[in-house]
């Protein structure tokens, strides 16, 4: 690097930190997410509650059918599964452009393509499970085999954006270019804060003198 590139890169080191802090406005996404995440966990709890209720209520009065409880209970597998949905966008998000988590580490969520990975991944999942609903129903076959033709159509397309996914995370583990870039830029702003905090003990220093 010459010197008249260095000077320029210290003249725009101010403007990068401000740009860096704008990642804070993923805060809100987040928060919106996980807010969604917290209500769809609420709402399957209490779903679950009055369909086991009404399930064994069912079964004292001698109506209980196997079928339509099977269902009852996999759109709830299928509510909890979309909160997970949304859980894991809200962790990865933070984790990504706010601050490292344990967690989002425990889970595999390190670079985005990790978090789409994840995301797709409970999708399949999701609309197999679907699937099943579809299929315990009880339609005409005609009917669920168009469906399972379009789901299949769907999974494919998934699993192999998920498959290009894990060679981009393969290539850049090769490089090791995103992992660096994520670490300076958090330890870029833990060093800025402790000089801050720093100057301000010096400036107070220097009053009490």
């Amino acid at each position: 690097m010459t010197r008249t590139d260095k000077e320029f890169s210290d003249r725009m080191e101010p403007l990068g930190r401000v740009i860096g802090r704008t990642r804070y406005v993923v805060l809100l996404a987040v928060i919106a997410v996980l807010l969604v995440a917290l209500s769809l966990f609420l709402l399957g709890t209490i779903l679950a509650i009055i369909g086991i209720w009404e399930a064994w209520a069912a079964l004292l009065h001698g109506r209980l059918e196997a079928t339509d409880l099977t269902v009852e209970f996999l759109e709830i597998v299928s509510l909890m599964l979309k909160a997970v949905f949304f859980y894991l966008i809200g962790v990865g998000l933070y984790s990504l452009f706010i601050a490292p988590l344990n967690i989002a580490t425990s889970l595999g969520v390190e670079t985005l393509n990790d978090l789409e990975t994840k995301v797709i991944s409970v999708v399949v999942v999701i609309l197999a499970v679907r699937f099943l609903e579809e299929f315990i129903s009880g339609k005409q076959p005609l009917e669920i085999l168009q469906y399972g033709g379009a789901l299949a159509v769907t999974v494919g397309a998934l699993v192999l954006f998920q498959f290009y996914n894990h060679r981009a995370k393969e290539d850049q583990q090769a490089h090791g270019s995103a992992e660096q870039s994520k670490k300076d830029l958090f330890e870029r702003d833990e060093e800025h804060d402790q000089s801050r905090t720093e100057g301000r003990l010096d400036e107070q220093d220097r009053r009490g003198r």
